[in-house]
């Protein structure tokens, strides 16, 4: 039997916005405290790899929670579901906000992105659900370009209250985020699930789900293609502070500024996408990103072998590598998801897992092999981007044969 339905207004700037922000939970969570990371380790007394854990456990969380959030939305509707992920991040925002210890910390990060990945998963399906497949490609290219400002403004934002307040207040922003997007999903976000699948959360159901989407060569291609490329940009994000601020020598005043420069890649990319994606198409589209970050990739990654260490050396591939990723990540997320209708929850969650899964192995993979030089970050982001483009192929290859 088909729910009740109220369709958000395509038009709506309020619903737009509300989407965008539930999408930036993640960065937002993320990139806020990132200036704050030393002082936390000082504070507690502990060491560099402790306060990082913050940072890995809040991924891990977001990234086992993304399997649920999908079935749950399938099951129960999209509304219900986001505004129950969104108290559980206020719950472990106001946790973090009062940790007494680093390990109350880490583990009050871990519930915190539990709660924060409804957003990603379920507001993609929220698209899915209103737009035609093109068109969900062209609002969740808008939303990547304004999402963009929450790694762009975050940092800026941290540093500025940390230097004022001190660590704990970036978690007092984040639970007032958490705060206004609850209010604005209770009041504005109706229910866009017109068909709910009562066995959506059925362990066979799940498996099948899961099982019909990874047998899909298509489905893979696109999944594949946004982990690469968001690993690709995840390692600079995990090892920004270090790489800029240590082996670079830019005051940890500016280090936003330079993590700006760097995001302005991603909101420019992310604004042609979404005026281009329905004239030229959205596989032509990512192909046009995949080479982007391939090439700029591997510029980025032959400057930094070359004992090319300077902040421009490293900055502009970064922001053109950034500035392709955001033609390939909203695009392959919309051809993810638009593959199997019926399981839009599902895709969204699976994509979001391996995405997340990816960034947070590229994070680990820069923090043991960092050695006070440019060169990883470097190598890591030219290794993803190629292996974004050797993704790429395994699209046209389908889609070749489908013809």
């Amino acid at each position: 039997m088909a729910a009740e339905v109220n369709r958000p207004d395509p038009t709506s700037f309020k619903v737009t916005a509300l989407l965008t922000g539930l999408v930036a939970f993640g960065p937002v969570s993320t990139d806020l405290y990132l200036a704050s990371l030393p002082d936390m380790g000082r504070y507690f007394g502990t060491s560099v790899e402790m306060v990082q854990m913050t940072l890995s456990v809040f991924l891990l969380g977001f990234a086992v929670a993304m399997l649920i959030y999908g079935p749950l939305s399938d099951r129960f509707g999209r509304r219900r579901v986001i505004l129950g992920g969104v108290v559980i991040y206020v719950v472990g925002s106001l946790a973090c906000m009062v940790a007494p210890t680093i390990e109350a910390l880490i583990a009050s990060r871990f519930l915190q992105a539990v709660g924060a990945c409804c957003g990603p998963v379920v507001s993609r399906a929220v698209v899915r659900d209103v737009y035609p497949r093109e068109q969900a490609a062209k609002v969740m290219s808008y939303m990547a370009s304004a999402m963009a400002l929450a790694p762009f403004v975050a940092p800026l934002l941290g540093g500025w209250f940390h230097t004022l307040f001190g660590w704990r207040s970036n978690f007092i922003l984040l639970l007032l985020f958490g705060l206004i997007l609850l209010a604005g999903t209770w009041r504005w976000l109706g229910e866009t699930n017109s068909h709910p699948d009562p066995h959506a959360l059925s362990p066979l159901r799940m498996a099948g789900n899961y099982r019909t989407l990874l047998a899909d060569r298509q489905v893979l291609g696109y999944v594949a293609v946004v982990s690469t490329t968001f690993a690709g940009m995840f390692s600079f994000i995990s090892g920004s502070s270090f790489v800029l601020i240590d082996v670079l020598g830019l005051p940890p005043a500016y280090f936003g500024f330079g993590f700006a420069v760097v995001v302005a890649g991603y909101m420019v990319g992310g604004f042609v996408a979404g005026k281009w994606t329905q004239r030229v198409g959205l596989d032509r589209m990512i192909g046009f990103g995949v080479a982007g970050v391939a090439v700029t990739g591997g510029v980025c990654m032959t400057l930094a072998w070359m004992g090319v260490q300077s902040l421009p050396a490293l900055l502009l591939p970064l922001m053109f590598f950034f500035m392709a990723g955001a033609t390939v990540i909203p695009n392959g997320s919309a051809g993810a998801i638009a593959s199997h209708p019926r399981m839009a929850g599902a895709a969204s969650a699976l994509l979001g897992f391996v995405q997340m899964v990816s960034g947070s192995v590229a994070g680990w993979i820069h923090s043991t092999s960092f050695d006070h030089s440019t060169r990883p970050l470097a190598t890591l982001t030219g290794c993803m981007g190629l292996a974004a483009l050797a993704a790429y192929w395994l699209l046209v290859k389908r889609r070749d044969q489908a013809a």
